[in-house]
């Protein structure tokens, strides 16, 4: 199986949201994976917010998550202590708990890119030192 990509809102939003300054590049990083997309609540949550003007981007993100093409594949239940620990770790940024789930979940899957457009992913160590495999915008 190919190494999963871990999805960040900001690319999720990009891609339903064709006014975001984002758009063309996270479509055309999304059109060359053809590994799994996984995400967690709490990403699906801020791109609902962030979506929430933008007709139909909403439905469109949750038909992605009904059509498998976004996975959610998290529970925080099982990981509060990983994910609190990272919240702590990295209070300075400050650390979402979007970011903190994400942070924990490329852990989880160890050879996971995570796919973002928040430079604060540059900063974040996953096993507390390895930096994080990240599909990001060039400079």
């Amino acid at each position: 199986m190919a190494a999963p990509v871990v999805l960040d809102a900001g690319p999720l939003v990009a891609l339903l949201d064709r006014n975001d300054p984002y758009h063309r590049w996270a479509d055309a990083q999304a059109d060359l994976l053809h590994e799994p997309m996984l995400t967690c609540e709490a990403v699906l949550s801020e791109s609902a917010f962030l979506l929430e003007g933008v007709d139909p981007g909403f439905r469109r993100l949750n038909g992605l998550v009904r059509e498998g093409i976004v996975l959610l594949s998290f529970d925080l239940n099982d990981h509060f202590e990983a994910v609190a620990a990272l919240m702590a770790k990295y209070h300075d940024v400050p650390m979402s708990l979007a970011d903190a789930c994400l942070v924990r979940m490329s852990e989880l899957h160890d050879r996971a890119r995570v796919f973002t457009v928040d430079a604060d992913f540059k900063r974040y160590r996953r096993h507390s030192r390895q930096a994080i495999p990240l599909i990001f915008p060039a400079a």
